[in-house]
């Protein structure tokens, strides 16, 4: 009899369903309550440096003057349905007005504090998109670590721009790529009314059927937003008028190569005009043609691993369109330091997936925030003098954004290339949604 019923015990624990399996990519509640835990932290100690604006190491008033009067002043214009117009200091899409309006979502707070309250919101759901796809089988929650913890790098200015909201819509559009081609498009479509960049989100969306959908919902969705908006506003295409006339930025590439030839006796000077200091003189036209070459440069060479990409991977979305990002920010005549906002938040979302190509290009995006914020706002004054301390700080910032956008874009092609155990093809892996249901169950 004992041996029976051992043997009906064993058949039984045979046909038990087995526990599911623990992985080291979900992530615990543990780490769920320590990332909340240092999200809450890490925001508490930006809202106290944002309220110490005043100190000279924290720009004495000049990081939060930006959204208490500029921003002010735009919100009194569009509240009365017209855009900035003639306003050199307006150079931004028609959504960015709409952005600009959102703090009339809470009346019972004054403009700055509505501000930043709403974008502390837009942070707390990107940390929260971001957690929500890193415990998804596969995935990882470094992703949302990433973000939590190299954000406030940057200490007070992601609270005092409205990045942070840029930023959410390309995150939004990349997380959404996988499940919701059409969600992705939308969301990308957002994020470029707003300010431009996010549309390289779609940039490596697989061949066939998810491209399609992604991208004919952004023309729709985009076509869809600007006919309202310039239905309900005066002048929404001003901006381009503004954004053409723009020069060097002292921060920027070609800056740091007039920083150099100023001490050189290059006889130029920097001058504050179209809302960031720039250099005025001879030879500065020619620079800022020189940045145009290179951002055409980095245009025609994502297109070229577009077309000549063979390998597609769950990461090949999020890979390219950081790599995209970063070719274009190198090479733009303006980097401003809350343009870090964007490659911290692109280089998370590729840290949710164990398939990205892009974990060497983290600790570079990581460094370059760290410097970032020592030339702005703690030694501004050294850069806009183009002394050897701004010229140092400077050419390691920039030296380290190239080197990430060189290592980015690297490894996206590498990985583009078919592995020696698969056959060439000229066609990507299939496309999933293209896969009827009935198929994809049975895999």
């Amino acid at each position: 009899m004992s041996a029976s019923k051992s043997a009906r015990k064993t058949r039984a624990a045979s046909r038990a369903p087995l526990p599911p399996p623990r992985t080291a990519h979900t992530g615990g509640p543990r780490r769920l309550f320590l990332l909340a835990g240092c999200w809450i932290a890490t925001r508490a100690l930006m809202l106290w440096l944002l309220t110490h604006d005043q100190d000279p190491l924290l720009g004495r008033g000049g990081v939060s003057r930006e959204v208490g009067q500029l921003y002010v002043h735009w919100y009194g214009i569009l509240r009365h349905g017209a855009f900035p117009s003639g306003d050199p200091l307006w150079q931004y899409p028609p959504g960015a007005g709409a952005v600009l309006l959102t703090p009339a979502l809470l009346p019972g707070l004054a403009y700055v504090q509505a501000f930043v309250a709403l974008t502390l919101l837009t942070d707390a759901a990107i940390t929260l998109a971001l957690a929500y796809a890193g415990r998804r089988p596969g995935r990882s929650l470094r992703g949302a670590a990433l973000w939590t913890a190299g954000l406030p790098l940057l200490l007070h200015i992601p609270l005092a721009r409205y990045d942070v909201q840029v930023t959410a819509f390309a995150v939004f559009s990349l997380l959404a790529l996988s499940r919701s081609p059409r969600g992705g498009g939308a969301f990308a479509a957002l994020g470029a009314l707003v300010k431009v960049w996010p549309a390289l989100a779609l940039l490596g969306t697989p061949r066939g059927r998810t491209t399609r959908e992604a991208w004919t919902a952004a023309v729709v969705t985009a076509v869809t937003l600007l006919a309202l908006l310039t239905a309900v506003f005066r002048d929404p295409f001003d901006f381009l008028r503004q954004q053409g006339g723009r020069g060097v930025q002292i921060e920027s590439l070609g800056g740091t190569a007039l920083m150099i030839a100023r001490r050189a006796g290059w006889p130029g000077h920097t001058h504050y005009q179209y809302g960031a200091v720039e250099f005025v003189g001879p030879q500065v036209h020619e620079v800022a043609l020189g940045s145009l070459a290179l951002t055409a440069g980095a245009f025609v060479l994502l297109l070229l691993w577009r077309l000549r990409a063979r390998r597609w991977t769950p990461a090949t979305p999020y890979d390219a369109a950081l790599a995209a990002v970063l070719l274009f920010t190198v090479t733009s005549r303006v980097i401003s330091p809350q343009y870090l906002v964007w490659l911290i938040g692109l280089t998370a979302v590729c840290l949710t997936s164990r398939h990205t190509t892009q974990r060497p290009v983290a600790p570079l995006v990581l460094a370059a925030t760290a410097v970032s914020v020592v030339e702005y706002p703690a030694c501004y004054a050294e850069v806009v003098s183009s002394s050897w301390t701004g010229c140092v700080l400077m050419i390691v910032r920039n030296g380290l954004l190239v080197s990430a956008a060189m290592v980015s874009f690297i490894r996206l092609w590498r990985s583009g290339r078919p592995t020696p155990d698969r056959l060439e093809s000229d066609t990507p892996p299939p496309d999933l949604a293209t896969i009827p249901a009935s198929f994809r169950t049975g895999c």
